[in-house]
């Protein structure tokens, strides 16, 4: 995390993002890719799964001690939540239901919100649908940081409390970077939550309620899982702006360390997306990629700078060194 930043300021690019270009060569060269653009109907039976296990953790939790319906929702809950708003981004692809069923993944989307307990699936898919149309456009993709967090979080303490507040500061962000008029679906999923919440807090008790909620805050904050927000877009090496994630974790968060391969298409499902890196390999086995979320030290790519110097993702080469930067 370092002790306080290097710059000053966010690394501008005035260049189209590289992943149409790269989908229309992949497709030229390869076809078959297509067939991959189909729902994950696996998704579906793996969501209810998911739902009826942190239900019946409300049912397990609600007369445990309070330090242990904290342990559990850190150790569990966590996993299963944030896993969750990952099912969540998947539908937000119509990867669900298919594109001929758009409304049928909207409410699915609802129903895969209910143990997370903060009303999410609808606003997300409005704003994340913005972040693959203009990808790191200031005021418009949500995903990045504001001016003020880039200044403010630039010690090692103050990072370290603005990955603990990560969930507030993702749900707050777009209120104050790309406001959008409430929709009829946005109130809908509201009011079903609200409910699902309501009575959860009326037939099992407090100590469920909070650990669903508490799942989601520490899930999303401070949890190794959680180090795909910073690793997706976090421009450890200049002239790249995605980075994927090769390791293990995959298989908990429906393959979203494929992150490059997802944003080149991102109408194929999380389940395919290793496909995708098999069959055009030497598109991707090139560009910087990750072992690990949550230690830059295994980092296993290595990229050639332009000047010829061979680095790893996390070092930077003296001719990146301008104007004292």
């Amino acid at each position: 995390m370092g002790n306080r930043v290097a710059r000053e300021d966010f690394e501008w690019v005035y260049t189209d993002q590289p992943h149409a270009d790269r989908r229309r060569e992949i497709l030229a060269k390869y076809p078959e890719i297509k067939s991959l653009m189909k729902p994950d109907p696996n998704l579906i039976w793996i969501v209810i799964m998911m739902v009826l296990t942190q239900l019946a953790a409300f049912y397990l939790v609600k007369d445990l001690d309070w330090k242990w319906v904290i342990f559990w929702a850190y150790a569990f809950g966590s996993c299963i939540n944030h896993s969750m708003t990952l099912a969540i981004h998947e539908v937000s692809h119509n990867s669900a239901f298919g594109h001929y069923k758009s409304m049928w993944n909207r409410w699915f989307g609802m129903f895969a919100n209910l143990p997370i307990g903060v009303p999410y699936s609808i606003s997300f898919k409005r704003y994340h649908m913005d972040h693959h149309r203009y990808l790191g456009a200031d005021g418009i993709d949500v995903d990045i940081p504001t001016d003020f967090e880039g200044w403010f979080f630039c010690t090692t303490f103050r990072k370290f409390i603005w990955v603990i507040l990560q969930p507030l500061f993702y749900a707050f962000r777009p209120l104050f970077i790309n406001p959008k008029p409430i929709t009829h679906l946005e109130i809908i999923n509201t009011a079903v939550q609200l409910i699902f919440d309501v009575i959860i807090y009326y037939v099992l008790g407090i100590k469920s309620l909070v650990y669903m909620l508490a799942a989601s805050l520490l899930g999303l904050g401070l949890h190794p899982i959680s180090g795909h927000f910073i690793a997706e877009h976090y421009m450890f090496l200049k002239g790249h702006e995605t980075y994927s994630y090769y390791g293990p974790l995959n298989l908990l968060t429906f393959n979203v360390g494929y992150h490059n391969e997802h944003h080149d298409f991102p109408n194929i499902p999380g389940k395919n997306l290793p496909l995708v890196r098999k069959i055009a390999a030497e598109y991707y086995d090139s560009l910087p990629h990750y072992n690990s979320w949550y230690q830059e030290a295994n980092l296993a790519q290595r990229t050639a700078c332009p000047c010829g110097v061979q680095l790893s993702i996390q070092e930077t080469c003296s001719c990146f060194v301008e104007d004292g930067v």
